[in-house]
């Protein structure tokens, strides 16, 4: 019988990230699981409190990940889960570089608090499936044992990269630790806020001339349930987890009611920044890339091992639309700028016509 009265179940449990929107979620959730005895949330001491009204039957702790030390071991912990990622550089939060130092510095210093907590006996690490990265290469399905043809460009994927190396290391150090590493498809949903619903909430929509990508995403609650079974029950190894079936690129913004605007494959970064200045959120490689290329993973060993399968991608999406229902307010001049984009985005489909002939 474990600490938490339940096979399987942990007493004390860390989260990291409890100051971002899936951590104070899944801190929440665990908090109110009666079979677990306590939830500490752990987050460095600059970190927002706009979800503290979720964490009341959490103890949050502020601290950052060079100074856990010993930490982990003095709490007598029994599980972590590490949610603690930046899925896009932000500028004012200091870019690239302050992105890799909390994703991978950051990662790497937990886990070695974690190697030095001897009562502990679970790991769960959010992955995602950039890891894949996204290219012409590709296989149509990444099973989890696929190799990314080309290393990701984007920053987001080369971080999810070193992570699981770095997993791959504590495995082999602490193989008395149930290791769980949850590759997720995007977030969508009635909740989620992302980068990949602040681009389908665009009046106008950028798309890549000649590209219909097949995407996968993952309900926002559906995620919360396996990061939840993973705690609670033992699921070592790694995992694809993405609502069942594909949407192409197009179906997709015809089911959100937006315009699709072609544009050569160089501008949609361009397109990208115009996106920013409406007000519509970051975008990085990886997003370009993974609406340049898509990608498809199969979730078979998820369903099998955890006896639970997603709501589909379309059942997903759908239930963003129905959240969004009337889209984005926007205003005279965000408008005059997307009238801009569709503008420059047939003055270069014109200009590589002529360049062909």
């Amino acid at each position: 019988m474990t600490p938490g009265g339940t096979p399987g179940a942990p007493g004390v449990v860390v989260v990291t990230g409890v100051g971002r929107y899936l951590g104070a979620h899944v801190a929440a959730r665990l908090a109110a699981d009666p079979r677990i005895e306590r939830v500490i949330g752990i987050d460095p001491p600059e970190s927002p409190g706009e979800f503290a009204d979720l964490l009341d039957g959490v103890e949050r702790i502020r601290v950052d990940f060079e100074s856990l030390g010993g930490l982990l071991a003095d709490l007598d912990v029994d599980a972590v889960v590490h949610l603690a990622l930046i899925t896009a550089p932000d500028r004012q939060q200091g870019g690239r570089s302050a992105m890799k130092e909390q994703n991978v510095i950051g990662t790497m210093q937990l886990l070695a608090a974690c190697q030095r907590a001897p009562r502990l006996r679970k790991l769960v690490v959010r992955s995602s499936t950039a890891a894949y990265g996204a290219s012409f290469r590709d296989p149509a399905v990444f099973t989890e044992e696929t190799e990314p043809r080309e290393v990701p460009r984007g920053g987001f994927g080369r971080d999810i990269l070193d992570i699981e190396g770095y997993v791959r290391g504590f495995r082999r150090r602490r193989p008395d630790v149930t290791a769980t590493v949850l590759r997720f498809a995007p977030f969508i949903g009635s909740t989620a806020d992302t980068t990949l619903t602040r681009y389908f909430s665009q009046p106008v929509v950028p798309t890549v001339l000649g590209r219909d990508p097949r995407l996968q995403f993952l309900h926002f609650d559906d995620a919360l349930e396996v990061l939840h079974r993973s705690v609670v029950e033992d699921h070592p190894g790694t995992y694809n987890v993405a609502g069942p079936g594909v949407l192409s690129l197009t179906q997709a913004i015809r089911r959100a009611g937006r315009v699709a605007v072609p544009v050569l494959e160089p501008g949609l970064s361009g397109a990208a920044a115009l996106a920013r200045t409406l007000g519509f959120g970051r975008y990085g490689l990886d997003q370009v890339d993974l609406f340049v290329h898509g990608r498809v993973v199969d979730t078979t060993r998820l369903e099998q091992e955890y006896g639970f399968t997603p709501r589909s991608t379309a059942a997903a999406f759908d239930d963003f639309i129905r959240a969004h229902h009337g889209g984005v307010v926007v205003t005279r001049d965000q408008l005059a700028a997307a009238e801009r984009l569709v503008l420059d985005g047939i003055r270069q489909v014109r200009a590589a016509v002529r360049e062909g002939s």
